[in-house]
């Protein structure tokens, strides 16, 4: 099926609404008083206009064959009187104005569109011309009276009705009735009757009564004397078979008082006799009304069926996710019946407006449908829009005319902050969201029509009415729409705007703020240095906690300088500060900022340059955002505070657990917000340049730790290795040296970037061991030139035993093994083959050798030695002493030193004594810093 086309490319609205002529409230406000006079608009005045833009809905049609019937002169099914009570703008001065006409002309009516379907209907021939009597209960002047120049002033409703039916005779009976103000009996009303029809049509009654009671005094008493009149007068028709009495009675108005509600009830009583109340329009019967005021024609049938059907086929699909009380089975003729509009856009005001005291059921939907249409038709033309019909969605609230006819219906307007401020206003939360959103909710402003749909479906004038998501999805979707976008937007807004309150899944928009809007006010507060400090301040924090989870490697955070960063030989990884970012506008600055610390160190080279490793943000702003939110979340977990925001206990109580399950997704929002960001690792090149591996797009579902992730990822490039593989340092051994310190072959690891970078610089001790038993080189301590415990091809030789040191060395294998050979034994010379003879026998002539000398007998024994050490001595009594013992397994040492500062110790040098510490494999929390007094 094709798309359905655009419906201003096929319905036709009026010259005036497609031009955007201003519209007039009083437009769609008939007057009959007007209409009399020649004073009305023209679609008013003339009778075949006003019959061809007229829609004869079922009430309209069983009304008027009623009174052709009674005027006709028949009695049976025929009332003599109708009372209609009905909403104000519900209809009934046009209905007043309908019989006004047909009955004036006669048969002349029967040309006029509608009018020969009528009396086929009443199963008349001809119309009845009748007398027809007007009272218009606001256009009577008590003071003045009625009439015109050379008649009598009328200061009655009775004498001028009376005047209006018969001239100056008919007067004559009521005369001095009238002048003294007193209610004429049934035996004089009985003349305003006779064989010839009489139709008596009054408007605005309760007006009058009102009116004259505000008077006093003898006005006063007028009006309470139309109850006596209206009795009496309702009698009288009753009782002749060609007379029709028609009173317009309002069901509720907005400014009704008590007084007036008790008029109200006395009047409908005074008329009980000939009530019989209507709702002159109803259902679908409302768009046949609007279309035939509002459009010069509807279009192309074909097409609007083709719309109807997509529409209708795009329901089923979707019948579970749509309220149960649309008629899903007959959304076909439902859709027909009502384009170029969504049924939705009528039935709103039928389901939720019409409670409104100040609603008008019929000319406020005019009115308003009006400048709908004015609007959107325009609008259309101008964006090129694709909509197949006019929905909720596409209410111009950003139009002031429009939204003032909106809040007319509404009865009041707190809620225009509401609506500029998420919905239609130019920095709308709806209108901002359409624009970053994907291309396909941005071509359909899906966030604009689903806030407008909200609105419309959650102001009926109830206590809380509420726009529940199948409503929402009914009056949105559209054929070709995935219906999960609806889900999407509402979500997005729910985040974003300041006035749309969620429950379950029902929404609505409310005047008072809800807490997007409180926490904006209050953010807003939070300005100045202290505040910016506390923001920053609470960043940090979370970036510490989200990098302190992970395997065992150095970290340091935030530095500013070189000396914020120990020279020691391990792997350590700078967190930089994320103002301190990866943008293109601040590259640069970090990038000369982490190359200084790569290469300096307290006024001299850097030594361990390969061993800092820094992780940099990028797009960090965000964090200081959130983090901003979330102070401003706890300052309003105080309820007074909330007090502040003029809230009511209810919502303070709702507010409480919104603010819970806030502060919550922004704490997660904070850490996803690290995990975002810090995606740039940077590293110190083979060639001495800065390196950056980018990590990708992060998420803390990609790993246990991000420290853990960032090693990995290090390890997948082959820029960090757990272990070394002893045959490494065979291959990279200095050609220079003839032996290589364990520190040097250490220090190597963290110094060059050409060597690979070791998660754990003990690891080596392993690769160490492991090479010297499988005899790739030697080891041994180094003293004044001399080897000490040369191992090679030593097959218990552990990591354990090896030490990183300036005094151990390894050794090129054949080096060490030819230390390890034993010395030629002293003596006499073996004799030569030729001399065996000599030898044979002569075993006893060999000297055995010496016995070895001992300074204690032959028992086991402990040697200890304790005493105060110059420190200039250390190297001295390590070399001269321990080296005696290096390899006994027997060797203890135990340590204490003591030192004195002057002032405090700084917090990195503390820090290079621990590494120090964890290097030598002891324990660096041994070591304590105590004040001294």
């Amino acid at each position: 099926m094709s798309s359905p086309k655009p419906w201003y490319q096929v319905a036709v609205p009026r010259e005036d609404l497609r031009k955007g002529v201003p519209l007039d409230a009083a437009e769609f406000a008939i007057h009959l008083d007007q209409v009399i006079d020649g004073r009305a608009p023209l679609d008013y005045r003339d009778p075949e206009r006003f019959f061809a833009r007229t829609y004869f809905t079922k009430a309209y049609r069983e009304l008027t064959v009623e009174v052709l019937r009674r005027l006709a002169g028949e009695v049976v099914g025929a009332s003599p009187g109708i009372n209609l009570v009905t909403q104000f703008g519900g209809g009934k001065t046009h209905f007043l104005t309908l019989l006004y006409h047909l009955f004036k002309a006669g048969d002349r009516a029967k040309r006029w569109p509608g009018v020969r379907e009528l009396l086929k209907e009443a199963g008349l021939r001809s119309i009845p011309q009748a007398r027809v009597g007007v009272f218009i209960g606001n256009r009577f002047d008590f003071v003045v009276g009625a009439g015109g120049e050379g008649e009598p002033r009328r200061r009655t409703p009775w004498g001028d009705l009376a005047w209006q039916l018969g001239g100056p005779d008919l007067y004559a009976t009521v005369a001095r009735h009238d002048q003294e103000g007193i209610v004429p009996g049934g035996e004089i009303l009985q003349r305003w009757f006779g064989e010839a029809p009489v139709l008596l049509l009054m408007d605005e009654v309760l007006n009058f009564i009102r009116r004259a009671r505000d008077a006093g005094g003898d006005y006063a008493r007028l009006g309470s004397q139309m109850y006596s009149f209206l009795e009496v007068l309702s009698r009288e028709a009753a009782g002749t078979s060609r007379a029709v009495l028609v009173v317009a009675l309002p069901m509720s108005e907005y400014e009704m008082t008590r007084e007036d509600e008790a008029e109200f009830q006395r009047l409908n009583k005074a008329l009980d006799r000939l009530s019989k109340p209507a709702l002159l329009s109803e259902g679908p019967e409302i768009a046949e009304i609007v279309r035939r005021r509002l459009f010069e024609e509807v279009g192309d049938p074909e097409e609007i069926r083709r719309t109807a059907r997509a529409y209708a086929e795009w329901l089923r699909n979707h019948r579970q996710q749509i309220p149960e009380w649309f008629p899903a089975d007959q959304a076909e003729a439902l859709f027909t019946a009502t384009y170029p509009f969504h049924p939705t856009v009528l039935s709103v005001f039928e389901r939720k407006w019409q409670s409104l005291p100040r609603f008008q059921r019929t000319r406020g939907i005019l009115r308003l449908l009006a400048l709908w249409v004015s609007r959107v038709y325009q609008q259309a033309f101008r964006e090129g829009s694709r909509d197949p019909l006019i929905t909720l969605g596409s209410a111009p609230l950003a139009d002031r005319d429009f939204r003032a006819a909106v809040f007319e219906q509404l009865g009041e307007d707190r809620l225009e902050a509401a609506i500029l401020s998420d919905i239609a206003g130019e920095e709308a939360h709806a209108v901002r969201l359409d624009a970053e959103a994907v291309e396909s909710l941005r071509k359909a402003r899906l966030h604009q029509k689903v806030a407008a749909t909200v609105f419309f479906e959650s102001s009926g004038g109830q206590l809380r009415n509420e726009a529940t998501l199948p409503e929402i999805r009914l009056a949105v979707g559209e054929p070709g729409l995935d219906i999960g976008n609806i889900e999407t937007a509402l979500e997005d807004l729910v985040r974003s705007c300041y006035y749309l309150h969620p429950r379950g899944t029902a929404y609505w928009i409310s005047y008072r703020p809800n807490l997007n809007k409180i926490l904006a006010d209050r953010r807003a507060t939070l300005s100045g240095p202290e505040a910016e400090e506390a923001i920053r301040e609470r960043v940090r924090q979370v970036i510490r906690e989200t990098f302190r989870p992970g395997p065992p490697l150095e970290r340091r955070y935030f530095p500013e300088s070189p000396a914020d960063i120990p020279d020691v030989p391990s792997l350590t990884l700078v967190v930089i500060a994320p103002e301190r970012g990866w943008e293109n506008s601040l590259r640069e600055g970090t990038r000369r900022l982490i190359m200084d610390m790569i290469q300096n160190y307290r006024g001299r080279g850097r030594t361990y340059k390969s061993g800092l490793l820094f992780i940099v943000a990028e797009g960090g702003a965000p964090l200081f955002d959130e983090a901003k939110t979330l102070l401003a979340l706890e300052s309003l977990e105080d309820p007074v505070e909330l007090e502040r925001h003029k809230v009511d206990e209810r919502q303070i109580q709702e507010l409480k657990e919104e603010l819970k399950e806030k502060k919550r997704r922004i704490e997660r929002n904070l850490k996803e917000g690290v995990w975002r960001a810090y995606r740039r690792v940077l590293l110190l090149g083979e060639e001495n340049e800065l390196r950056e591996v980018d990590l990708g797009l992060l998420h803390p579902s990609a790993a246990e730790s991000l420290v853990g992730l960032i090693i990995s990822r290090l390890k997948q490039e082959g820029l960090l290795e757990e272990t070394i593989s002893p045959d490494f340092l065979v291959r990279h051994w200095p050609p220079a040296l003839e032996e290589w310190s364990t520190k040097a072959v250490r220090d190597a690891f963290f110094a060059s970037p050409r060597f690979p970078r070791l998660l754990n610089a003990e690891a080596l001790k392993e690769t160490i061991a492991r090479g010297v038993r499988e005899g790739k080189f030697g080891y041994a301590g180094r003293a004044y030139n001399e080897y000490r415990g040369v191992a090679v091809e030593d097959p218990e030789f552990k990591a354990e035993d090896v030490e990183i040191s300036e005094e151990v060395v390894l050794l090129p294998r054949e080096k060490a093994l030819n230390l390890k050979k034993p010395p030629a034994p002293s003596g006499k010379e073996l004799p030569q083959p030729e001399d065996r003879r000599i030898a044979e026998g002569a075993e006893d002539l060999i000297a055995p050798p010496p016995p070895e000398v001992t300074l204690f007998p032959p028992i086991r024994r402990r040697l200890s030695w304790e005493g105060p050490l110059p420190p200039q001595k250390w190297t001295q009594f390590y070399m001269k002493v321990l080296t005696h013992f290096a390899t006994d397994p027997s060797l203890r040492l135990v340590v204490r030193f003591e030192v004195e500062l002057e002032g405090n110790i700084l917090e990195n040098r503390l820090e290079e004594i621990k590494v120090a510490l964890r290097e030598l494999g002891l324990d660096p929390d041994a070591i304590r810093a105590t004040p001294q007094e």
